[in-house]
Formats: structure tokens, sequence, C-alpha cells
């Protein structure tokens, strides 16, 4: 790696610079020459002093330049200087000419009137209070988003995170950062712990001070649920954890512990005799599903109606015979509010689901239909021919903070339904499926259809598991696979997986295909080969829009980065009419396959040729796929086109797209594909279980193809240690019911 360069001079041109300021290209005029540098450069304007630090490269477009790394900033002071800065539209309200009167007037005092004696503006012929006003606060603005930028560099943290803290915190961001460097941790900035540490220790802020401790916990309270799901840990685990992270002592942590508690900042409960403690926002979440469920049993308890008579008559309609189990959840969907229908694939699930729709409407009730993702939406639209919506895109999200979602509806502002079906519920977590009841009117039904024998959410909880081992709710759980579903291969293995058994791996002329193969060098050669020739021409099959390969991990061998490395090579190598944008991580080519990595809910997308304001809006989720249909090298913007959602991307926004030709299982999770290549190899044992194979297996609609070895299907199907979630809501569901019981016994007696 070459050395850091030091370079200092005034911005002579701002060449480009996104929204955000994420990614700028500058001409700095030093006192020998003038310079092309590149980089997080925030508002940055023309006649700002500037001393930058980088490493020097050479660019297709601009040729040499200096990537910058650190910088650091100061107004313009030389009347030049200043009349530059003016001029470039730094402050809105300042046009050109009225730039010239001002430093005509005030010369090199310019921007120190403007900021501490604006009165004097009004020695300018044509300037009004209010106009003057206008350019106070501006200049207040703009110099309080620089200062936060230059002080973010001056403690080495990196440019986006000053944007972040900016846009979150407003004009006052750097002073609540010196007082607090902690309120960074969270969501919606995600500075490291130790980042912020650095911070705290330069603004003398003890590391024993109970803000530290109190930032610590959340922290970790706040990682266990990022990255294991968990809702909830044993105190003894969060104290180990927080103790190691931050350094102290136990005795102290208990100390600053009582008080956390005290100001329910965490919350702390009792569960088969072991203490376990939750973040405020997850105990608000899963506490009012547990409430709002006992209310949606105890509406529907004494309302028990015998609908086999309608269920009947639907038969002689449709033509279809339903099996006992589906008419036993079809006759407690009509009676009470509320119903878990779950089983695999081939059961009748989507049968089932349509006649309950179907006899639910012709009750002239309003259905909406709603799944965690813009692919699971899609399919169960498709499946039953009713308009389906993502959860986030029928509450509508609004802009928030990033510690919560917030969205337009809620309790203050209902939608409009008497029925809420959610599909793919096995991939909903606490907090969503929070907002998703309080956005419903107490009487409305709700039908929650899921696999419960798939890979619990990426986000925090594990719902449909709670509900359903907690007793307390009506739940039909179909098993019968029907005669249709039994030519499935695809299928009938994926029962045999559930039920432990070994799957048969001989069969080569139906929809799963078996082959061997015992090293990565020969799964790297057969998986190109299948994708690029094989498959397309066996079966007409596009590389890119039709097959899906997945791997268990993002690491290793197989890991998804080194697949989608070789597969991008392979279906869609760089040539001159395509474009691309090279970032420090990867290249996104005209063409490629992106994956959504975090939910954003401030990237604007409108529809494939919208011509309304109905057909825009805001949001793009972690797990969305889509296809990059343009790309700008000079300006790092990439247009991606989310299955007729075109979203555009720059900035520190490109940190949240990765390739997608490759796709863990985790995140393929809610989406069903044509076809599904599976690889498997040695690797961390943890990652190869039961129910990831079968959420795996059960992704391919029409062909799967496994590549690996027999030995390790077999491993995975006898660990059938799930994903282990640490959660409150069955706990809480189960106490609420027995809550209920001992009223009643207290009431008969």
């Amino acid at each position: 790696m070459s050395e850091a360069e030091r370079i200092e001079g005034e911005v002579d041109r701002v060449r480009f610079k996104n929204s955000d300021g994420s990614f700028c290209v500058i001409s700095v005029s030093t006192q020998y020459e003038l310079i092309t540098a590149v980089g997080p450069l925030g508002d940055i304007e023309e006649g700002e002093m500037v001393v930058l630090t980088g490493e020097f490269f050479t660019s297709e477009i601009y040729g040499k330049e200096l990537k910058v790394k650190r910088f650091e900033r100061s107004l313009p002071s030389t009347e030049a200087s200043i009349l530059r800065y003016l001029s470039s539209g730094a402050l809105k309200s300042v046009r050109p000419l009225v730039a010239k009167m001002l430093v005509k007037k005030f010369g090199d005092k310019t921007l120190e009137i403007i900021e501490n004696e604006p009165e004097k503006l009004l020695e300018i012929a044509g300037l009004s209070q209010e106009r003057i006003d206008t350019i106070h606060e501006e200049f207040k603005k703009a110099f309080a988003a620089r200062a936060l930028v230059v002080y973010m560099n001056k403690n080495g943290i990196a440019t986006k995170y000053g944007v972040r803290a900016w846009h979150k915190l407003g004009n006052t961001a750097q002073e609540e950062i010196r007082k607090n460097p902690y309120i960074m941790c969270g969501d919606g900035i995600d500075l490291p712990f130790e980042d912020a540490d650095s911070i705290a220790e330069k603004e003398e802020i003890p590391r024993d001070s109970e803000q530290r401790i109190r930032a610590g916990i959340r922290f970790a309270l706040r990682e266990v649920a990022r990255e294991k799901g968990h809702t909830c840990i044993a105190m003894e685990a969060l104290k180990y954890d927080a103790v190691k992270l931050l350094k102290i002592s136990g005795e102290l942590f208990d100390e600053v512990k009582k008080i956390a508690l005290a100001e329910q900042d965490i919350y702390e409960l009792e569960i088969n005799g072991e203490s376990f403690v939750m973040l405020d926002d997850y105990y608000k979440a899963e506490e009012y599903i547990a409430r709002r469920l006992e209310v949606m049993k105890a509406v529907s308890h004494d309302n028990k109606i015998d609908f086999s008579p309608v269920i009947d008559l639907e038969e002689s309609q449709t033509g279809i015979k339903y099996e006992q189990t589906q008419r036993k959840a079809i006759n407690l969907a009509l009676s009470e509010g509320f119903l878990v229908l779950t089983g695999g694939p081939g059961t009748g699930k989507t049968t089932t689901l349509n006649a309950i729709i179907s006899l639910l409407e012709q009750q002239s009730l309003d259905v909406l239909i709603a799944a965690p993702t813009g692919r699971a939406a899609k399919r169960i639209s498709d499946l039953t021919g009713h308009e389906a919506k993502t959860i986030h895109r029928m509450l509508e999200v609004m802009p928030s903070d990033g510690e919560r979602m917030l969205f337009v509806h809620d309790e203050d502002n209902l939608l409009e339904c008497d029925v809420m079906v959610v599909d793919e519920m096995s991939m909903v977590d606490s907090e969503l499926f929070e907002a998703l009841l309080r956005a419903l009117k107490v009487t409305c039904k709700l039908v929650l259809v899921g696999d419960s024998d798939q890979l619990p959410p990426v986000g925090a909880g594990n719902v449909l598991q709670d509900i359903i081992d907690s007793g307390v709710m009506s739940v039909v759980r179909l098993t019968e696979v029907f005669r249709q579903s039994q030519q499935s291969d695809i299928v009938m293995n994926a029962h045999r997986i559930v039920s432990g058994e070994m799957i048969d791996l001989k069969k080569r002329d139906n929809d799963l295909v078996y082959l061997h193969r015992d090293n990565p060098d020969d799964i790297y050669k057969t998986l190109v080969e299948l994708c690029a020739e094989r498959l397309p021409n066996k079966y007409g099959v596009s590389p890119i829009a039709d097959i899906q390969v997945l791997s268990p991990t993002k690491q290793g061998a197989i890991s998804t980065h080194y697949l989608n490395k070789i597969l991008q090579e392979k279906l869609n190598p760089p040539a001159d009419d395509k474009d691309e944008v090279k970032t420090v991580y990867r290249t996104y080519r005209v063409g490629d396959k992106v994956m959504q990595t975090r939910n954003n809910y401030e990237i604007s997308w409108t529809l494939e040729n919208g011509d309304d304001d109905d057909d825009s809006g805001k949001g793009v989720y972690n797990g969305d796929i889509g296809i990059i249909t343009a790309a700008d090298a000079q300006a790092k913007t990439l247009e991606v086109n989310f299955e007729g959602r075109i979203a555009e991307y720059r900035g520190e926004m490109l940190d949240d797209l990765e390739l997608a030709y490759a796709v863990t299982v985790h995140k393929s999770q809610g989406s069903e594909y044509d076809v599904v290549i599976l690889t498997l190899y040695q690797g961390l044992d943890a990652l190869y279980y039961r129910n990831l194979l079968y959420t795996a297996v059960t992704r391919a609609k029409k062909l799967l193809v496994i590549l690996g070895t027999a030995g390790r299907i077999a491993y995975m199907i006898r660990n059938n240690k799930k994903s282990l979630r640490f959660t409150a809501l069955r706990y809480m569901l189960e106490q609420g019911a027995y809550a209920k019981e001992f009223e009643d016994m207290e009431e008969q007696s």
C-alpha cells in the first residue's frame, strides 16, 4: 500500500457532488498545481480551504486523482475565495449579484458578519429583514453540517457516519455527540461501539460513566438481536457480554443495570425460573402482540358457528373436495377472529386459503393480503388472483430517526379491511408484526399462513413459531400431501427432510437432481456449466432471471461472495457497451443481479412506465432482488429495477447492495425460483442443519440441483438443532392464557 499524501489548497471547482455528499469530485488549487480529489467530502463548496489526506491513483476519467481518506476544511478567508464561495450557491438565498455586493461592502469580514452580526446586512440595498434572516439561518445550518464532518474526521470517523448523524440529529448533532458519543451506536447511524469509545475518550468522558455503561448494555442487546435474532437473552449472558465489551467490573454492571431497569430502558422478566432481559422496543412489541392476540381470542370465544353447509356449497361450486383438516381450517377462519394455517409443500395451503378468501368475501368482508417481501407478495397474488402488497408498502413507511419504523397506518389511521391475510408468516419479525396489528381494527379477522419448519425471520423474533408453540391460539397444520404433489421429488424429499429421513439421491429423471461434487473446484466448474450452458440449453431458462444459486454461508470455499464473483465473470462479463461502477468492495455492471441487504426506508423509487403520483414511493427492503439497468461511473450512481420499481442508488447507498447470482439460504426466504442450484461443502457445522436444508429445497418450483456430497446432506438431516431464538412472546401468550383461566375459575367459584 502506498504512503498517505497530504495536500493543502483552495477548492477551485466542485465537478460532482451527490445529494448526501458521500461521493464528490473536486479540483483543488495548491501552491504548485491543480489536483483532482475524490471521496466523501460532505457539502464541500468552491472557495473553501481544505487539507486532504489520501492516496493517489490513476482514473480513466480524470487521470491522476487523490482518493481522500480524511480531510479538514475551513471557511474561505480572502475576498476572492469568499466571493467564489458565495457565488457557488453554497447559500441558496445568496445569488451571485448579492455575493458581489456583500464582498464589496464587507471584504474578508463578510462571512463573519453573516454569522455574528447579520443586522449589518441591512446596509446592502434591496435586502429585506426576512431575506437577511434566511441568509443567517442558512449559514448557521451549513456551518453546523461542515463543523460536524470536520469534527468526525478529526476523530478518525468515516464521513458516512457524519452524514447519517447530521440527517438524524440536525443542527445540534455535534453538541449532542460531544455530550454523548454513544447515541451514534443506535439504528440509523450504526457507529461501532469502539469508535464511539474513541470519541468519548477525547471528550474526557469517564469509562465508568453511567451513560457509557447504559449505552454498552443497549449495544450488547442490539447486537444479539441483529446477529442472532434474539429479542431477549439471559441476564447472566448479557452481563458477560457487557462486562467484556466495556471492560468493567460485574459490580458496576449490576449497579447501572438497576438504574436502566428502573427507568424502563430495559426490561427484566422471569421465564421458566431464569432471569431474561429485553430492550424496551422489543419488550413493548411482544407485549403488545400478546395482549392483542388475547383480545382477538376473547372476541371470538363465544362466536363458534359450524359453517359446514357453506363449505359443502363451495365444494359443489368449485369442484374441489376439501379433506377433513382443510375443512377444519376453513371453518375456524370463518367462525373465529384468528387462525394460523401451516404445513409443508403440496399439503394444500393455497387451496385452503383460496376457499377461506372466497367464503369471507361472500360474507361481504373486505380482505387484504400482505407478505413480508415483494417476491412473496407477487407469488401469493399469482396463486390467489387477489392483489397482495408487502407489509411495509401496505402500512406506508414514513421517514423516521432510524430507531423504529414509522408508518402512515397505525392506531390513529387504521387500514380499511375486515380480514387481514399474511402469507410467509415465518419471515415476519416481532416489530413488523406489532406494527401491522396496530393498524388493524379490533374486530378485524387475522389469518396467518406459513411453514413453521422453515428458517426464522431475518429480523429479531420468532412470531409464527411462538404462536404455534404457545398452544393458545387456533392452529391448523396440514400434513396430507396431495396426489398431484406426490409426483414431485422436491415435495416428497422436503417431507422426508422434516421427518428426519434421508432423501432419495438416485433418481435423475424428475425435478430433483443430485450431482456428487466433493471439492470446491469441481463445484465451481459444474456451477458455471449449469448456469451458462446446460440448464439454459435444456430447459430454455434464463441464467439470471430463472436460476438462483443458494449457499448456506457467506464465508469459506462456497461463500456467496466468491460464487458471485465467479458467476458475474461468466454470466455478465465486462464489455465496451456495459457501464459499470466500482466500489471498494465490488464492481456493479449493467445487467447484474443485485440484492438489498438492509431495510432502507429513504430510497425513492418510481414504477416502470408509471405516470402519476401513485406510481412512486419510498423504501427498498432487506432481501429485495433487482437488475441493474443503468450505471454512471463518474457520478457513482446505479439504477436498479426491482420487479418494476426503479430505484436510484448513490453514495453510501451502494454499500447496501451485493451481487445476487448466489445468495444465502437465509436471504432466499419467502421467495420461490424456477430453478435452484444448492451448493454444499465442508464448513461451519453450525450452519448445516435440517431446517436450513428444508428451506433451501422448498425454494425450487420446477427444478432443484444439489452440488455436494451425500455425507453432508445426511449430516444436515440428522442435525435437527434449529436456529435457537430467545424470545418472550410464547411466555407472554401462555401467561395471558393462564391468567384468563384463573379468572374464569374465580368467577365459577
